[in-house]
């Protein structure tokens, strides 16, 4: 009798929250302010961590760029500066968590304390698992999940003093829909996404109410990062409307963010299709790239 009131209660509150959820449709969204808070972006030499930078150098936020590349990473730190808002370069390879920790310590000293972390910078590599080095591998899952675990270490024991900031997951939809000939890529994002709702959930267990997590999931993005991109129906992304995008969310505190959202879908579809029904469907959807032959 007891589990059968809970079971109605449930049930009556979530009627509830789907009828708030859909007034909240018609209702803007009020956005905060990230003018004067410390942005550190990483990969932010190239594609979508360079133009998020320009967002956000819109926005009046003070920068703090990472990224491997020197001369790229001083470039968009010197655009940023042309936008009227500070900007301080680091080269770091996300790839050794000993760098990272020594950057994060500089950045603490040299510029205080970060407010928002965008873990961006991803590599990938495309080719039949069996084929792809064994270094390679390592590589994508060291940047692409690893870094993100030592940055989080790193700067948010200052957010959670505070009760302030925010933690911004650049992901893919290949988090959650798998693609052959992308396999550590993929893998390596599903552990992402796994983390932004791990890490999402524990600050709400902790009660740090004030920091909040958004997960970026585009679709293919024209940043050179897989080479031909094609699909029969999805549109090849540009990184100037997922920057916009991503800042919109951000400044909105929306936890997940799937471009284009069709896809968000496709875990659903995975539920309740049969399994040939489900290849019939990729098969249509026709999802392709240059795959890469390795010796």
């Amino acid at each position: 009798m007891n589990s059968l009131l809970h079971f109605l209660w449930f049930a009556v509150f979530a009627t509830y929250c789907y009828i708030e959820a859909l007034v909240r449709c018609f209702i803007p969204v009020k956005r905060k302010s990230v003018a004067g808070e410390t942005v550190l972006i990483t990969g932010a030499a190239s594609g979508i961590g360079r133009v998020t930078a320009f967002e956000f150098a819109k926005q009046g936020s003070r920068l703090v760029l990472w990224d491997i590349n020197k001369c790229g990473i001083q470039e968009t730190a010197e655009d940023c500066r042309k936008l009227g808002v500070e900007a301080y370069p680091y080269v770091v390879d996300c790839s050794l968590k000993e760098d990272i920790y020594s950057a994060a310590e500089k950045v603490k000293k040299e510029v205080g304390d970060v407010t928002i972390l965008v873990n961006n910078a991803g590599v990938a590599v495309t080719g039949e698992l069996l084929s792809i080095p064994d270094k390679q591998i390592q590589k994508i899952y060291d940047i692409n999940i690893l870094a993100h675990y030592w940055t989080v270490k790193a700067f948010l024991p200052a957010m959670m003093k505070n009760n302030h900031g925010h933690i911004v997951s650049v992901v893919s939809v290949a988090g959650f829909v798998s693609v052959p000939f992308l396999l550590p890529y993929c893998s390596s994002k599903f552990a992402a996404l796994g983390l932004h709702k791990g890490l999402t959930k524990e600050l709400a267990a902790l009660g740090k109410d004030g920091i909040k997590t958004t997960c970026l999931c585009p679709f293919f993005v024209s940043t050179g990062l897989i080479e031909n991109p094609q699909s029969r129906i999805f549109p090849i992304l540009k990184p100037e409307a997922v920057a916009k995008r991503l800042l919109d969310g951000i400044l909105c505190d929306q936890k997940k963010i799937v471009m284009p959202y069709p896809v968000a879908m496709f875990s659903f579809v995975e539920i309740i299709l049969p399994e040939r029904a489900l290849t019939a469907l990729e098969k249509f959807l026709r999802v392709v790239f240059d795959v890469k032959k390795h010796e």
